[in-house]
């Protein structure tokens, strides 16, 4: 699709309708085209008439927004100006029912109401490919993020689409995952990573243990209490709730020690048992993941992963189901906006 009605349209009353829902067709304000040619992801969307309101626009097309994100598995919106919080905000209300209230498990700082900088990891290392929460029992529907200042150099956001990825695999592994699920298993105190009392926000082993039962989370106090364990059993492929396609939801590439730079997986390996490793991940009824098949999927994501440079004002909307998201390594200053939005869990796919 792409439309340019510029022309038509009276631009000196635009500025007079940035503070109101716009109820155009979109047609008549914006331009929109797939990004890239060897797949669907992501719809690129331009305005079409200078300064107009994204959020604005957004909140009178919420059709056009949730159709779209269901075909493409992700939107980026360019040349609208989006940099201020409450702007990205707003922008964030329009296209979700809710915004999520961020918890302890994957600390971020809070920059306006809903509104966070990414999770903390090392600009100088790249982070994988991931659906968002996918271990956890509940997890986003939609994640958008803005770019309030590229980094100097690198930074991007790579996206794949989880559909492809779920052709791709290997039918005889991707069968195994279907039917056994991914086992998480995670240490929280006595290493790398945070303590259970950081992450829960308390320091009552019942009141833990309780939040544990509820989110389907194994418990195991080890050290006297002072190490936690936990394991839980997902899901590795789920239909989309939307439009029933099979999508490749999980996060064994960000668990599995085969998928950790050299590095880091040979610290871990000298320091603790397989047991008693900080972060792993098993088949759904603890058999071995080999590390050959990581490298298989690591190879479809790689392969199959979409990268554009942030620019100044870019905001994307990401389906977290039908697309995994990742993170590049930069160098400078980088200010990335992010909100999360439209709960789901399991019980409903």
């Amino acid at each position: 699709m792409h439309t340019d009605s510029a022309k038509r349209f009276d631009r000196g009353k635009l500025k007079g309708l940035q503070t109101q829902a716009v109820v155009l067709p979109e047609g008549e304000l914006v331009r929109s085209r797939p990004f890239q040619d060897r797949g669907p992801l992501p719809l690129l969307v331009e305005p079409a008439v200078p300064d107009l309101d994204l959020a604005d626009w957004a909140a009178g097309n919420r059709a056009f927004v949730d159709e779209s994100l269901a075909r493409h598995g992700a939107v980026l919106f360019r040349g609208f100006g989006v940099t201020r919080p409450e702007d990205f905000e707003r922008f964030a209300s329009a296209v979700c029912r809710e915004l999520f209230d961020e918890n302890g498990e994957h600390p971020r700082e809070s920059v306006s109401g809903n509104v966070y900088t990414p999770v903390f990891y090392p600009s100088g290392k790249q982070l994988l490919w991931h659906n968002e929460n996918s271990f956890n029992h509940r997890w986003p529907s939609k994640i958008l993020f803005c770019c309030a200042r590229p980094a100097d150099s690198g930074g991007e956001t790579p996206l794949v689409d989880s559909r492809e990825v779920w052709r791709r695999v290997d039918p005889q592994v991707r069968r195994r995952f279907e039917e056994k699920g991914v086992m998480y298993q995670r240490h929280y105190g006595g290493g790398p990573g945070l303590d259970w009392q950081t992450v829960f926000r308390t320091s009552d082993p019942a009141v833990v243990e309780a939040r544990c039962a509820a989110e389907g989370f194994e418990v195991l106090w080890k050290e006297g209490g002072a190490v936690l364990r936990t394991r839980c059993v997902r899901p590795a492929v789920i239909a989309h709730p939307v439009t029933g396609e099979p999508c490749w939801f999980n996060q064994a590439q960000h668990w599995h020690i085969a998928c950790l730079d050299p590095e880091t997986r040979a610290s871990i390996v000298e320091s603790y048992r397989e047991e008693d490793y900080p972060r792993h991940c098993y088949f759904g009824d603890g058999s071995t993941i080999e590390d050959s098949v990581m490298a298989e999927i690591l190879g479809i994501y790689r392969e199959l992963e979409v990268v554009f440079p942030w620019l100044p004002g870019d905001v994307v909307l990401v389906d977290n189901v039908m697309a995994a998201h990742g993170r590049n390594p930069f160098a400078g200053p980088r200010k990335i906006l992010v909100a999360l939005g439209d709960m789901r869990s399991y019980d409903e796919v």
